[in-house]
């Protein structure tokens, strides 16, 4: 992620809601926990204990997203079907909590192991 934050700007009827990058990486991380086949994803996958870490977030000038995220995937499953399962559920997580239109979502296939 960047070093300085990066918001999603929303204009409301009474203000205006900005929603960090940290809101949509928790989203994420959350996300790959739940994907059948991915067994480490995101933060765990780069070894680090904070959120956030293993997952790219671009804030494009009309607020769509592009995301990525790092993944290891269990032996015997489909890297492409695990891989499309993941941005079918990212895309999916983001929108219905954001309300965000995302994009893309790149997953990066960091290795294969047994369960």
């Amino acid at each position: 992620m960047a070093e300085s934050k990066q918001y999603i700007t929303q204009d409301q009827e009474y203000g205006t809601v900005l929603i960090s990058e940290d809101v949509i990486a928790t989203i994420i991380e959350h996300t790959l926990t739940e994907v059948e086949g991915v067994v480490k994803g995101g933060s765990e996958v780069v070894g680090k204990k904070s959120w956030g870490k293993g997952i790219r977030i671009t804030i494009a000038e009309d607020n769509t997203l592009t995301l990525g995220c790092n993944v290891v995937v269990a032996y015997g499953e489909s890297v492409v079907n695990v891989a499309k399962a993941v941005q079918s559920a990212v895309t999916n997580a983001v929108e219905s909590v954001t309300g965000v239109t995302v994009a893309d979502v790149h997953v990066n296939v960091c290795g294969i192991v047994r369960k």
